[in-house]
């Protein structure tokens, strides 16, 4: 195994902040998959799959995941390695589940990396709920019903907050589509909190979780807020795999689309048919 080491007598390595993406490994993007064949030393997430990892074999491995209720690295901790790997190596990736910058704290680790003079970069990875979307071929807006679409966590690592901010609740956003990361053990209160205070939502509003997107363990529980709150699918929920919970009446997607073509009030026109458009963008002279 090659390892570039830096001396004192050079300067600072790299680090790079990569999504990995929902799982899949090929989900990745380019660049992220560029910078793990070319990494001296690897600081992953708990989530980052085995194959993800194998995009790397010539690199160090530090797990430094995060999980809910188990065994997990203290944040400034990773932050300090971060910056002590800088010192030794030229190239030094922190890969993140999903994207960086979404429930990621990258605020934090692009702090303490630019305050001890490390060059920094964060390469974006597909989130969970883009990437669940596409699994169920489910849009999260929809014409007409759903316009604007809220990404939430009721997951709160209180380490770095002052103690008048912790466990404070966190107030329902206004949006159409919800979509929760990190919400197995709060589904009951979530359904039960919409149902009572979000005007845009009912009993019947439809639920779907997602667990695992875009792996082989890829599942799917469907039903309404009322069933979420009643605890229908807590005895559903894997804890060893992230769930995903999406909450809109976009959902109900499939039954509305039927409407004929003709009902979309712009005109169409079929002269475009016979313009001088030709392949490769090219237009007749």
């Amino acid at each position: 195994m090659a390892i570039s080491v830096n001396s004192s007598n050079t300067q600072l390595g790299k680090v790079y902040l990569v999504g990995a993406g929902p799982g899949a490994a090929d989900l990745i993007t380019v660049r992220g998959a560029k910078l793990l064949a070319q990494a001296d030393i690897v600081f992953h997430d708990a989530l980052v799959e085995p194959e993800m990892l194998a995009l790397c074999p010539q690199a160090i491995l530090v797990p430094v995941g995060k999980r809910c209720g188990k065994l997990s690295s203290a944040q400034a901790f990773i932050n300090k390695r971060l910056v002590d790997a800088a010192h030794k190596f030229q190239t030094v990736v922190r890969l993140k589940g999903g994207d960086p910058m979404l429930f990621g704290r990258a605020d934090e680790e692009l702090n303490v990396l630019k305050l001890a003079g490390v060059a920094v970069e964060v390469v974006p990875g597909i989130t969970a709920a883009l990437a669940g979307a596409a699994s169920i071929q489910q849009s999260l807006t929809l014409r007409g019903i759903s316009r604007s679409v809220a990404f939430i966590t009721l997951a709160q690592g209180a380490e770095n907050l002052p103690s008048d901010q912790t466990h404070q609740p966190i107030a329902v956003p206004s949006a159409d589509t919800m979509v929760y990361y990190m919400g197995r053990k709060d589904a009951k209160r979530i359904a039960t909190q919409l149902i009572a205070e979000h005007a845009t939502f009912n009993e019947t509003t439809p639920v779907q979780i997602l667990e695992a997107v875009s792996t082989p363990r890829e599942r799917h529980w469907l039903g309404t807020l009322t069933k979420m709150a009643q605890g229908n699918a807590d005895h559903w929920f894997d804890s060893g795999s992230p769930a995903l919970i999406v909450i809109g009446d976009a959902l109900k997607a499939q039954e509305l689309l039927q409407e004929p073509l003709q009902s979309c009030n712009a005109e169409i026109d079929d002269g475009l048919q016979n313009s001088g458009a030709l392949t490769h963008g090219r237009r007749r002279a």
